[in-house]
């Protein structure tokens, strides 16, 4: 608990269940620089996997973040993808996310280096959207997800909120 907060009566836990394990790949970003929103970057999205009991497949190339760095050094992080599921179902996703740390940690994630994911905060929270049968569920539900970046680009642990 932070410093000065107080435990709040009756808070309802929050539960949690794992959906997939989503690992992309970028391409080299495209760097606007500083725009009023903040330093913008547009990173292509070559691809990637998606591993799960319930999801397994691919992550399409042609996707895309339009990310900003804020002047708080928050990376903000807008997302669009489509992924490719096993069965040859077609999975729009949407995600925010926000990435931050301590300005070492950061500058050692700008350099490529691999840092462990406890060093610093990368959430993301995704959206689905299928015309899919099989996975209508999807367009029905919140998820979650805790990022790392990887050297090709960054692995997210997506749970689905109960």
């Amino acid at each position: 608990m932070h410093e000065g907060a107080r435990a709040v009566p009756n808070m309802l836990p929050l539960r949690v269940r794992p959906l997939a394990v989503f690992t992309a790949r970028l391409e080299a970003p495209q760097r606007l620089g500083l725009t009023p929103e903040g330093d913008r970057k547009i990173v292509p999205v070559a691809g990637g996997t998606v591993s799960g009991e319930r999801l397994s497949g691919e992550i399409l190339p042609f996707g895309g973040d339009w990310a900003v760095t804020r002047d708080d050094g928050v990376l903000v992080l807008d997302v669009r993808l489509t992924l490719r599921l096993e069965d040859g179902a077609l999975v729009h996703v949407v995600y925010t996310g926000l990435r931050h740390g301590p300005d070492a940690v950061m500058a050692r994630i700008a350099a490529g280096e691999v840092v462990a994911p406890s060093e610093y905060y990368f959430r993301i929270q995704p959206r689905f959207e299928t015309a899919h049968p099989d996975y209508l569920w999807l367009n029905r539900m919140l998820a979650i997800g805790i990022g790392e970046r990887l050297t090709a680009g960054p692995r997210y642990h997506i749970y689905e909120v109960l």
